[in-house]
Order: structure tokens, then C-alpha cells, then sequence
């Protein structure tokens, strides 16, 4: 398998789609294509020759099938693995599960603008409209929710690591880019997502990229 992904240091999506593949368990070739660099149109059009994603990352590619979107990835693997490996086998929990990656990946556009990923830099006293001080809120219900119900297995969202936390580990990197104050709960979940060995060679691997998106370096504020 290959998987074609994006700048580590911003690409939130190619975070969950590389992650993804860590959860499966699979052997996997990574293709880093750094995303608005000089030869950003000339690679995206390359993307769009063996995806119908146009251009946009990640993509994974498995001998004649092309996957290209990050959710569908993780379904895609989840059917070559066995899905216990990526969702709790309970139903009500993995209910809860799909539903939060599914919501996750339609919807907190706010929290998306105002606090793009930005895994090397810190900022204090960030500025957020109501829009997305609401997404933030209704994230943290969420994962109080899991945590409190299906949360005693382990440190994460369902106890154990699973798709859940795959979509969500981008956002805890948000919150701690940008000083979002949560409760101790998320604090104590958010560490265990930061800590995690798979986050861990993330993290170390886009603090070593040379590659600087400058609007991504200082976001307009509200």
C-alpha cells in the first residue's frame, strides 16, 4: 500500500488518514507531497491522475483500488482488517463512535478557520468568535460523554485507541496550539492522545519539515 500525504506540520487530514493506516496494522509506503510548495499544481495534478480527489490529500492506493477521502480510508482498512480493530465492539458504543467521526467530519468548519492545525507553533490568548467557542463546547460534551460511558478500558474516548481518536487527535493538537482551556477530564485524554508512540513520530517528523505555509503561521483573527 501507498499513502499520499501532506505537510505534517498542517495537514490535519493526512494525519487521519496516516493514523489510519498505523491503526491497521498493514505494512504502508508514505508519499509526502508538500501541500502549496513550489510544485504544489504540478503534484496535485499528478494526485488527480490516479484519484478523483482533485488533488487534495491523503490518498491511499492499494494495487488497482484508490481511496482518497480520510474517513473512507478508515472504513476501507477496517474491511481488510476486521473492524473490531478500528471500532468498540459494543453496539451502543460503537453507535457513539461512528456517530462522532461522522459529525466530526462534516461539521466544526468554525473551530477549522479560526484554529488551523499548526502542530509547530504555540499561541496565547487566542481570539474565537461564538461559532467556535460553540464547536469547542460541543466537542467536549462529546468526548465527556464517551469517556464517561464507554471510557474505563483505557485512557482514550472508547478506552482503547480506535476511529474515534484517529478523527479527534487532530483537534487535541488544535487545542494545544492555540491555549484552549479544557476540564481535567479532556486534559487527562489529550495527554494520553499527545504521549501516544504514533502521534509522537508525527509530531517529531513536521517539527523536523523546512516547508512554511505563512497563512497558516499567523490565521486572521476574529
Amino acid at each position: 500500500m501507498k499513502l499520499i500525504i501532506g505537510n505534517k506540520n498542517y495537514s490535519s487530514w493526512s494525519l487521519r488518514g496516516w493514523l489510519a493506516a498505523k491503526q491497521s496494522g498493514l505494512a504502508f509506503e508514505e508519499i509526502q507531497v508538500p501541500i502549496h510548495g513550489d510544485d504544489w499544481e504540478a503534484q496535485k495534478k499528478q494526485i488527480g491522475e490516479i484519484s478523483p480527489s482533485q488533488g487534495k490529500v491523503p490518498v491511499l492506493w492499494d494495487g488497482e483500488a484508490v481511496v482518497w477521502d480520510s474517513l473512507a480510508i478508515i472504513e476501507y482498512l477496517a474491511d481488510k482488517v476486521g473492524r473490531d480493530r478500528f471500532w468498540p465492539k459494543a453496539d451502543d458504543a460503537r453507535a457513539m463512535a461512528r456517530s462522532m467521526v461522522a459529525e466530526m467530519h462534516s461539521s466544526y468548519f468554525a473551530l477549522r478557520r479560526q484554529c488551523p492545525m499548526n502542530i509547530r507553533r504555540r499561541f496565547e490568548q487566542w481570539e474565537i468568535d461564538g461559532d467556535a467557542r460553540g464547536d469547542i463546547v460541543r466537542i467536549l460534551g462529546l468526548w465527556a460523554e464517551a469517556r464517561a460511558r464507554f471510557g474505563k478500558g483505557g485512557p482514550y474516548l472508547f478506552g482503547s485507541f480506535c476511529a474515534a481518536d484517529v478523527i479527534y487527535a487532530p483537534v487535541v493538537s488544535r487545542f494545544v496550539t492555540y491555549g484552549i482551556g479544557v476540564p481535567g477530564f479532556a486534559t487527562a485524554y489529550m495527554e494520553a492522545v499527545w504521549e501516544h508512540e504514533w502521534l509522537q513520530q508525527w509530531i517529531a517528523a513536521a517539527e523536523a519539515e523546512e516547508w512554511v505555509i505563512e497563512q497558516y503561521e499567523m490565521p486572521a483573527r476574529v
